[in-house]
């Protein structure tokens, strides 16, 4: 098969299509014929060869594909040859088949194309298993989401107007800030121009948030706290803007804060069947009634894996950028 090969650690024009192996599928795995998959910034960062796929894990980029079933492993029982499917990767999106475990596939959402079922498996997981299994964001509830434009928060803003949240973001141009006002976002801040602290109080009258989903890290820390309410989540999924900082104890204390972290990548089996099984429950009837639609801002071949880099580094997308077979 065909797959995306980091030649060496560097920047996007490592990226090269070599001709590879074939991989092994076990007992409780599906091999899927790619027919998409989604860049992640994740993709960068392992590029540059800080962020190794676990151990066991394919090491080709890719943390999310769809396509059709082309063999079961001799315990699998819910899926069989032909199925078109989408699923949640620990690696190997980027070729043109992959192998995964079966309680980490999900059917193609009811009126989504085969393409565009890539774009949803990561975004999915990642939402629904932080600000909503962990932090239990609740109707009725606020949240503000940093990078309201990209795959996360435009996937995020959608489900939580789906569920009943009021919903605030930050991005950082009049284009991201009009798209996630049309994705339903109530409250649209441009970082750039305004302290987006001072906007979430002015609109809340003074009270903040209930809860944060942030992909910044260091850089936003003590003010996330500060934006956010009595009983307040942070929920950090990223390090973007740094990875050490310094905080104000007496603000946890004095407002009841809980501060979460987590990735998926590096989750156990177990933990991700339960998180994909949650996905399918909650999520999944969301998208087949047309009240979660999957953003896709262009379209790559595999041959041109350096652009899609490129173009995600930029920052200059909204929504999600997908690779399919060349």
């Amino acid at each position: 098969m065909k797959a995306v090969v980091i030649t060496s650690p560097g920047g996007p024009e490592v990226l090269q299509l070599h001709q590879v192996d074939d991989p092994q599928i076990k007992d409780d795995e599906v091999l899927i014929k790619v027919a998409a998959t989604a860049i992640n910034r994740a993709d960068t960062i392992q590029r540059q060869g800080k962020y190794p796929p676990p151990k066991g894990a394919s090491e080709y980029l890719g943390l999310e594909c769809s396509g059709t079933v082309e063999a079961v492993g001799s315990r699998v029982s819910r899926w069989k040859i032909g199925d078109q499917v989408c699923a949640l990767l620990s690696g190997g999106g980027y070729a043109e088949k992959v192998a995964v475990p079966e309680a980490q596939v999900l059917p193609v959402p009811q009126g989504i194309s085969f393409t565009d079922a890539a774009a949803f498996p990561e975004v999915a997981c990642t939402v629904w298993s932080t600000i909503f299994m962990t932090s239990r964001l609740s109707p009725g509830e606020t949240l503000l989401v940093h990078g309201g434009s990209s795959g996360i928060g435009t996937f995020a803003i959608q489900i939580a107007k789906h569920i009943g949240i009021r919903v605030f973001i930050t991005a950082g141009s009049k284009e991201k800030l009009e798209a996630c006002r049309d994705l339903g976002a109530d409250v649209c801040i441009n970082y750039k121009t305004e302290d987006f602290v001072a906007r979430v109080k002015e609109e809340t009258d003074g009270k903040g948030v209930d809860v944060i989903l942030d992909c910044l890290g260091a850089s936003y820390f003590q003010r996330n706290l500060d934006s956010l309410n009595f009983d307040g989540r942070l929920f950090i999924i990223g390090m973007m803007g740094g990875t050490k900082t310094e905080m104000n104890l007496p603000t946890l204390f004095a407002k009841r804060l809980t501060v979460q972290a987590a990735g998926l990548r590096y989750r156990t089996a177990e933990n991700k069947a339960a998180i994909v099984n949650e996905v399918e429950k909650n999520v999944w009837p969301a998208i087949a009634a047309g009240k979660v639609k999957p953003i896709v801002y262009k379209v790559f071949p595999f041959s041109e894996a350096a652009d899609a880099h490129k173009l995600i580094e930029s920052s200059q997308h909204i929504g999600k950028i997908l690779l399919v077979p060349s």
